[in-house]
C-alpha cells in the first residue's frame, strides 16, 4: 500500500504509527516472542487477539516482519526483516523519551537505562544479534556477550533488588 504522501515521516508513521504495532515489535525484539500465542500471552499491556492478528498482518505487509507458516503440530513463527531490525533505534529513542518524561517501574526502566548508558555501539551489537536470530546471519562477534542476555540480566537483578 502506498503512503498518503511522499513525506518520509508520514510513510514511517503509516508503517509503525499505532501503539500496538510498536508494542508487538518491542515484544519480538526484546522478548524474543515469535509466535502468535507467545505474543498474545506475553503482552504486559494485554493486547486482544483480534488486534494482535491485525497488527501482525500489517507488519508483514509493511515488510517489517516475515511469517513462516505453521507446519502440522507446530506454531507459525514471525521474524524481523532487516527493515524490522532497523526499527530498534526508533524504539530506543521512544524509550529514552519515556525515561525522561514518563514514570514507570524500576525493573521495566532498567533495560532502557542500560541501552542509554551503553550508547550506539550497544545498539549496533544488538542489531547484529537480531540479524543472527531472525535472518540467520553469522555472528559478527561470536565471543562478545549477548546484548539481549545483558538486558535480561539487568532486569532480573533489578527485580531481585525491588523484591
Amino acid at each position: 500500500m502506498a503512503p498518503r504522501s511522499g513525506c518520509p515521516i508520514n510513510a514511517a508513521v503509516e508503517a509503525l504509527g499505532d501503539q500496538w504495532s510498536l508494542i508487538v515489535l518491542r515484544d519480538i525484539i526484546f522478548g524474543d516472542r515469535r509466535s502468535f500465542r507467545e505474543l498474545l500471552n506475553g503482552s504486559l499491556e494485554g493486547i486482544a487477539s483480534n488486534i494482535l492478528s491485525s497488527r501482525l498482518k500489517s507488519l508483514v505487509a509493511a515488510g517489517l516482519l516475515s511469517h513462516e507458516p505453521a507446519e502440522r503440530g507446530r506454531r507459525g513463527r514471525y521474524s524481523l526483516t532487516e527493515a524490522g531490525i532497523q526499527t530498534l533505534p526508533i524504539i530506543v529513542a521512544l524509550g529514552n523519551w519515556g525515561l525522561d518524561w514518563r514514570t514507570g517501574t524500576p525493573e521495566l526502566r532498567i533495560r532502557q537505562q542500560l541501552m542509554r548508558d551503553e550508547g550506539p555501539s550497544f545498539l549496533d551489537d544488538f542489531m547484529d544479534e537480531l540479524r543472527v536470530r531472525h535472518l540467520g546471519a553469522a555472528p559478527a562477534r561470536p565471543d562478545a556477550p549477548s546484548p539481549l542476555a545483558r538486558l535480561q540480566a539487568a532486569f532480573e537483578e533489578q527485580s531481585r533488588n525491588a523484591g
